[in-house]
């Protein structure tokens, strides 16, 4: 069982994957913004991050850049969960430090192979 991090100012996309989620095993920590998850992410160990790119407060690409400076986060998977598909953004989230990208929609088996794929739970 895995602890994932939902980041998304949008209450019915964090209800979504953690209606997709919890039944495969896994604990979902909602946060609706970047620096809310931030917050959530120095609180908790985390085996995932999946995030919106944008968000007030601090966005998706912002909210990378300061995980990857805890040094629990390292290596752990971010995985983008947006509407976003342009290349250019695609490039500056992988600079950034995401591991993966979900274009929004997205399909309940989509998000458990990416989750299945990423975390060694």
């Amino acid at each position: 069982m895995a602890t994932i991090l939902t980041v998304d100012d949008s209450p019915s996309i964090r209800q979504m994957i953690k209606v997709v989620l919890e039944p495969a095993g896994h604990s979902v920590i909602e946060a609706g913004d970047g620096a809310q998850g931030l917050a959530k992410a120095q609180a908790s160990k985390l085996d995932l991050v999946i995030t919106d790119l944008n968000m007030p407060v601090m966005n998706g690409l912002e909210l990378i850049r300061a995980l990857r400076k805890l040094p629990g986060a390292v290596g752990m998977p971010i995985v983008f969960l947006t509407t976003e598909s342009n290349e250019t953004v695609k490039q500056e989230a992988k600079s950034a430090g995401a591991t993966g990208w979900i274009t929004k929609p997205f399909k309940p088996e989509q998000l458990l192979a990416v989750v299945a794929k990423l975390v060694r739970a």
